[in-house]
């Protein structure tokens, strides 16, 4: 029996490096030899928490590799070929993916969420999800398709169509992308508000004409400065903090666009002061799930695709340490050390 290595989740904060055997591609299905795969911040309450669906379970949903083997009935693509992966796995046949809303499937599974994932040798995926990358674009850049859809997905949802002020709350990864998209879609100008001076170095690398440290004392003298008082058109939450989503509502313009991409992870509460706002100024807010579009995967993902391909989209610089995939406890004992990690973490196979 032909074997892999696997980083598997047995239980809370118990991840160990094991043998199993290498899964066989079904009909429809495709078999990738995972080259490059990252770690996501939703990753962290599963290995540090009780967030995972079940154990034993490989994680894992960020990753980019070389096809296989294919099973019965694969027609797009074929052994050799380079291709990103899609985790997502909607049933196809519900009232919300007839309408292309893939996110909103209620039958639908996740690769490395609800069924294992890339953090592995090898992985099996339906061929749909399996989305040829051109020789251009390196797996550690095909890695980061998601998170980087992810982020344009936001953008379309809101109707972005460029020329307006832009306000991203939070430098993280999702950040940083959604900074990048902005300016390669118009925007007039884009400040990147964080607590920390790395993220924002990385934000002022990475084309945002404006930062803010949002713990100085003068942060709210200098966004008004910067719009003229009236606050952004845009403003785009991506670290999913209380404290972030608050000021999502203080800087947004009248009839601004809000758009809430982060995930949260503690209770949020607004005193009727601050959600008056939304009365008083009547800005738009909306939330932002996934990067998922029709014709599946979606628009976001194939646009992702060709910015890469033209070297408009830096995913290079977003990237903070590698580690071989065996070595994948210790990356995890970097985020043992609140702030130490400043972007994407990538595990890699030979």
């Amino acid at each position: 029996m032909r074997t892999m290595k696997a980083a598997v989740l047995h239980g809370k904060d118990d991840l160990r490096i094991e043998d199993r055997p290498t899964p066989r591609p079904k009909a429809g299905e495709v078999l990738v030899r995972v080259k490059a795969t990252g770690i996501c911040g939703s990753d962290l309450p599963r290995v540090f928490g009780d967030a995972a669906h079940h154990y034993p379970i490989v994680l894992g949903h960020e990753f980019a590799g070389i096809v296989e083997d294919v099973g019965p009935e694969v027609t797009k693509v074929k052994p050799g070929d380079r291709v990103a992966g899609v985790p997502l796995k909607p049933c196809f046949r519900c009232a919300d993916c007839r309408s292309g809303l893939y996110a909103q499937c209620r039958h639908y599974s996740f690769i490395g969420s609800r069924e294992d994932g890339s953090w592995a040798e090898y992985v099996v995926i339906p061929e749909q999800n399996a989305l040829p990358v051109d020789d251009g674009i390196s797996y550690e850049e095909a890695a980061l398709v998601e998170p980087a859809s992810v982020a344009l997905h936001a953008l379309q949802l809101i109707g972005f169509q460029g020329g307006e002020q832009v306000a991203i709350l939070g430098g993280g990864n999702i950040g940083l992308l959604a900074l990048q998209w902005v300016k390669i879609l118009g925007a007039r100008d884009v400040t990147v508000f964080d607590l920390d001076e790395k993220r924002l170095e990385t934000a002022r690398l990475l084309g945002a004409d404006h930062t803010i440290n949002a713990s100085c004392e003068d942060a709210d003298d200098r966004w008004k400065e910067i719009t003229g008082g009236r606050g952004y058109g845009i403003v785009l939450e991506t670290a999913g903090a209380v404290e972030t989503m608050r000021q999502s509502f203080d800087v947004a313009a009248n009839r601004a666009r809000v758009c809430f991409i982060g995930t949260p992870v503690q209770p949020l509460s607004f005193e009727p002061k601050l959600f008056e706002l939304i009365n008083r100024k009547e800005f738009m807010l909306r939330g932002s799930w996934m990067s998922y579009s029709a014709p599946f995967p979606g628009r976001e993902w194939e646009m992702t695709l060709h910015v890469l391909r033209q070297g408009r989209l830096n995913v290079r610089d977003i990237v903070f340490r590698k580690f071989p995939l065996e070595r994948i406890r210790e990356a995890f004992d970097l985020y043992r050390v609140p702030n130490r990690v400043k972007g994407k973490v990538i595990l890699l196979n030979d």
